[in-house]
């Protein structure tokens, strides 16, 4: 007999954006929701958007947000009943999963053997292979370079070496001949050991100009697994995504009828209940291939809920209280795009660009989102990935979602530390994006392009000008008419004491 369970208050055990997210979809259900923070997220929105917010003494991961004990000790606080893991930190761990039912918690994720299972890569891949669904060649685990030659020798370079227990691509590299093996292979363990505390690595064979496409999936406690289409992923920068879109350009009737089905039968395959996502790669010729299960609420789930209607987080809840899934028929209307803005310096290697947020304007419109997690006067930290917010536009047509989201990237307007947005500006109008002709190589293809330095530009203006202007504006409360294509930050040109100090 499945048992059912209301939920009454949800810890949310994540920080900014996403935690916001959650915590939206807790107020529209008249779910009482906790937030939990580390010193530097004192002010965070989250804190400010929460009905009771709990200190986590410290600023590093793994004191704060990663600390377990901590969280649980809050939970019995605050008097929780749930725990909602966002994605990241602990989203995907299991023995977290597992702990939150021995302490009585409503862990608001799948069951903690599925995470287990998809999250150590070669076994995926390998149950996958039993459900029979379509893998990428690739290996086990191997204990050396040496073994990692013969098998390379097998499959064919080029090739990717990835982590066994990764994700999000750290721990992979491509090695297009057999000298940068060895080297490589050694490089990926250590990277892996650093980010997973886990240094196995396996070979894949690497598919030439792939797109990355994905399938959200829903699965109920009764049996019951549906998804709720597709999402192309495949605009990313060393395997960072960065625009996602649905549906997907290369999308046909049968073929996602095909991807669908086989998607549904993955997450069967592992026993998976709540929200997934099964991801897989496209070549040319339209024959798919696993890649992996992401056990947790994805980055990218906003387009998906402005295409079909779902809130996704508000069935991740009613799922875990013991629900079943709705009888409707999904459908898709119009087409919806996602663009994540970062606090980063695409200019100078892309490095992160802390600081305080001096002025901003988020953007509106029809069929405009803007999901984030800072406002004017907000610190963005050091200590955290530097994502400001993920905007989301929809459009009954690709061509009017384009034009919508090239307009928002124009409205959006952040002063005080760098961004992005003049180089997402950047893709979202290139010609063959906007005819739908790229794949997982568009960013690398296009390179030179997208950051070109055009003095005649009309976002780029004269810096000294420009810095003396926001101080001015900045002192005496004046508003600043910078133009609205302006991507820069005053504060590093002036030499003001700040974040690039």
């Amino acid at each position: 007999m499945i048992k059912r369970r209301k939920i009454k208050k949800i810890l949310i055990a994540n920080r900014g954006e996403i935690a916001v997210r959650v915590q939206r979809t807790c107020r529209d259900l008249g779910i009482a929701s906790v937030a939990v923070f580390s010193e530097p997220d004192r002010h965070a929105l989250h804190v400010r958007h929460a009905d009771e917010a709990y200190p986590l003494p410290g600023s590093a991961p793994g004191e704060t947000y990663l600390n377990q004990e901590k969280i649980f000790d809050i939970a019995r606080r605050s008097g929780a009943n749930a725990v909602h893991p966002g994605y990241g930190f602990l989203s995907e761990n299991p023995g977290f999963a597992r702990a939150c039912g021995e302490r009585g918690l409503v862990f608001i994720g799948p069951p903690p053997e599925a995470i287990e299972l998809m999250g150590e890569k070669t076994r995926a891949r390998a149950r996958m292979s039993q459900a029979g669904v379509l893998v990428v060649p690739g290996t086990p685990p191997l204990a050396t370079a040496s073994d990692a030659r013969a098998e390379a020798r097998k499959i064919g370079y080029p090739v990717l070496i990835k982590a066994a227990a990764g994700g999000g691509g750290k721990g992979m590299r491509r090695v297009e001949r057999p000298k940068e093996l060895g080297p490589a292979f050694e490089a990926c363990r250590r990277e892996a050991l650093s980010a997973f505390g886990d240094d196995r690595v396996y070979l894949e064979k690497y598919l030439p100009e792939p797109h990355h496409v994905e399938f959200q999936i829903l699965a109920d406690t009764y049996g019951r697994t549906l998804h709720l289409f597709e999402r192309d992923c495949s605009i990313q920068r060393r395997h960072q995504k960065i625009i996602e879109e649905t549906p997907s350009p290369l999308m046909t009737e049968d073929l996602r009828a095909r991807m669908g089905e086989t998607a549904v039968r993955a997450a069967k395959a592992c026993g998976y209940t709540n929200a997934g996502t099964i991801e897989f790669l496209v070549d040319a010729d339209r024959n798919f291939y696993f890649l992996e299960m992401n056990t947790r609420l994805q980055v990218e789930h906003p387009i998906t809920e402005m295409v079909t209607g779902v809130d996704i987080v508000e069935r991740q809840i009613r799922i875990a209280e013991g629900a079943r899934l709705e009888d409707d028929v999904l459908s898709m209307r119009g087409t919806a795009m996602e663009c994540r803005i970062y606090a980063e310096d695409p200019w100078n290697h892309f490095l992160p660009s802390p600081g305080v947020i001096k002025k901003l304007s988020s953007p509106g419109g029809p069929g405009v989102r803007d999901d984030t997690g800072v406002y004017a006067g907000y610190a963005i930290p050091v200590e955290y990935d530097p994502l400001i917010s993920k905007l989301i536009v929809w459009g009954e047509t690709r061509r009017q979602t384009l034009a919508r989201m090239s307009r928002a990237l124009e409205e959006y307007q952040l002063i005080g530390v760098r961004t992005n947005i003049l180089y997402l500006r950047r893709i979202i109008q290139h010609p063959e994006f906007a005819k739908g002709v790229y794949d997982t190589h568009f960013i690398v293809k296009h390179e030179d392009e997208l950051l070109r330095a055009d003095k005649n530009h009309p976002e780029v203006v004269t810096l000294a000008a420009a810095a003396i202007l926001a101080w001015l504006g900045d002192e005496k409360g004046m508003t600043i008419p910078f133009s609205k294509k302006t991507e820069i930050s005053p504060w590093k040109m002036s030499g003001r004491p700040g974040a690039f100090d």
